[in-house]
């Protein structure tokens, strides 16, 4: 084999990009070769550390309901000992099946390269009061709410179910159809609306199908039955819904551990991975990619690398720029797929109000009077994460368009902007704030709206491309989990492996069952 026919250009070192190129490397004779224009490895899963306090972007929980991930997770990085649940081993069930995992406490010389079993707690934070994420039937809720607030609610409900709109085509009808009216706007509306910056009517309904489609009023009684039976120690918890799982894995260091290690791994079996360089060019002949070319964005050379597979996760509208593609409608509607930018800062703070910090991961703000979209307690996430204990680390979260007013505020700027917002609305004071970092993403979030109704033509004509296989978030315009955009690579080696360039695979992930996988 020629070192052309060897070579695998992987655009992206994020979790779907890190997922293929260790996959190559265990299932087939190709070498990876990875670019990435960040200069660290992990893409949106990364993990950024700042005068050692480690920052989560978006918040990382690794839990899925596919086997092949959770076992592809541990045999990266252990599961701590310390950290199993009441220091008894830990079942974990997969799919048809239950085996018990004894965790292993990592050798000396890779001391805290080891995952954490950790509880979830995610609350709404609506009218200066604390409801359950998801909502749960309980004393809490209905007292916050008050018995007028709780019988709208109970009514608009048995309204939506009894005249559901039909056809369910955008998130509005999606969210009324399984909550009814006056709950969709109490608790969804305003939140929705800040990460997206478009009305709810204008979202497409695909974009709850993909990421919530198992929550409603009625799951919500389920679990709350459910909650009244004895509790399985089982950490992947297939038979709950993604967005009501209460416990999880995750990295001691943070997400950015897992891909660091993964990176590792690719590098030590003889794959690449290059940082700071940015794909400029990619040269096809009729429906085959020959190579690509790419810039070191340090040393502003430019160098050619010949392929027999490009594997992208870079955004599909630039992926589709480059390939140069014939039509011109192709042109216009990859060019025009909407993305939401991503906004972080972290604060470091001597104490928040009251007398103990919140227990939760993160908190969505449903306050319509702030522009703070969510909190993550990274304590909460990690102890590990935090350099002083005695502190309380926080990522304020917000969400917007290149080029708006938000996206155009300094450091500075935003910093103040975000602390005086979370002393808005009573959950810290300014002069307690000790330190901050901000961190922006562009291109965050592939948006379900505006040309988004015909990425169909898009995609379509990428299929026809026999060598090249789109990735991840980005590189297939889906909003994944990391878990999907593993999957996705999984599917892509898969390809690559049986010599198919049958792409249906990789489109079928994220639809929240088993993930079309082999049962074995």
């Amino acid at each position: 084999m020629s070192e052309r026919e060897r070579n695998v250009v992987i655009v992206g070192a994020g979790p779907a990009g890190l997922t293929a190129a260790l996959e190559l490397q265990k299932r087939t004779g190709f070498r990876p070769i990875v670019f990435d224009s960040d200069s660290q490895v992990g893409g949106i899963s990364k993990t950024v550390n700042y005068r050692g306090n480690r920052m989560d972007l978006g918040g990382h929980r690794f839990f899925s309901k596919s086997d092949w991930v959770m076992k592809w997770w541990q045999e990266v990085l252990p599961i701590d000992g310390a950290s199993a649940v009441n220091g008894h081993s830990i079942g974990i069930g997969y799919q048809n099946s239950f085996r018990e995992f004894v965790p292993v406490i990592a050798q000396a010389q890779h001391e805290g390269a080891t995952m954490l079993v950790r509880r979830r707690l995610s609350r709404i934070y609506y009218r200066r009061k604390f409801f359950d994420y998801p909502l749960k039937l309980n004393l809490r809720t209905l007292s916050n709410l008050g018995f007028g607030s709780t019988a709208a609610i109970g009514a608009s409900y048995l309204a939506a179910r009894m005249n559901p709109r039909r056809p369910e085509a955008t998130l509005e009808d999606f969210l009324v159809n399984r909550f009814g009216d006056r709950l969709y706007k109490t608790f969804f509306k305003s939140y929705t609306e800040k990460v997206w910056g478009v009305p709810c009517h204008e979202i497409s309904a695909e974009w709850g199908a993909q990421r919530i489609k198992g929550l409603s009023i009625t799951k919500a009684i389920m679990h709350a039955l459910h909650e009244l039976l004895p509790r399985s120690r089982s950490v992947a918890q297939q038979d709950v819904e993604t967005s009501l799982i209460e416990r999880f894995l995750y990295p001691r260091l943070g997400p950015g551990q897992m891909w660091e290690a993964v990176a590792d791994r690719v590098c030590a079996g003889g794959g690449e991975i290059h940082l700071r360089h940015k794909v400029i060019g990619i040269r096809r002949r009729g429906n085959r990619v020959e190579g690509i070319d790419v810039l070191n964005l340090d040393t502003l050379e430019a160098r050619h690398i010949a392929c027999n597979h490009l594997v992208s996760s870079m955004p599909i509208g630039e992926l589709t720029r480059q390939l140069e593609p014939e039509s011109g409608a192709v042109s216009i509607i990859s060019a025009a797929l909407p993305h939401r930018d991503f906004m972080t800062t972290g604060l470091l703070l001597r104490r928040m109000s009251g007398a103990a910090t919140p227990p939760d991961n993160w908190i969505y703000v449903q306050e319509e009077d702030v522009r703070l979209g969510r909190i993550q307690i990274y304590n909460n996430w990690s102890p590990y994460l935090v350099a002083d204990p005695d502190t309380v680390w926080l990522g304020l979260e917000y969400f917007c368009n290149a080029g708006d007013d938000l996206a155009g505020l300094t450091d500075a700027a935003f910093v103040s902007l975000a602390a005086a917002e979370l002393e808005k609305i009573g959950l810290a004071r300014r002069e307690d704030v000790i330190d901050a970092h901000v961190i922006r993403v562009p291109k965050a979030y592939p948006a379900y709206f505006g040309e988004y109704r015909n990425i169909d033509q898009v995609r379509s004509w990428l299929d026809q491309i026999e060598n090249v296989f789109p990735i991840g978030r980005n590189g297939m315009h889906r909003y994944n989990n990391q878990d999907h955009s593993m999957l996705t690579a999984k599917a892509a080696v898969d390809c690559m492996q049986s010599g198919s360039s049958d792409k249906r695979a990789l489109w079928e992930v994220n639809t929240e069952d088993d993930y079309h996988e082999d049962r074995g």
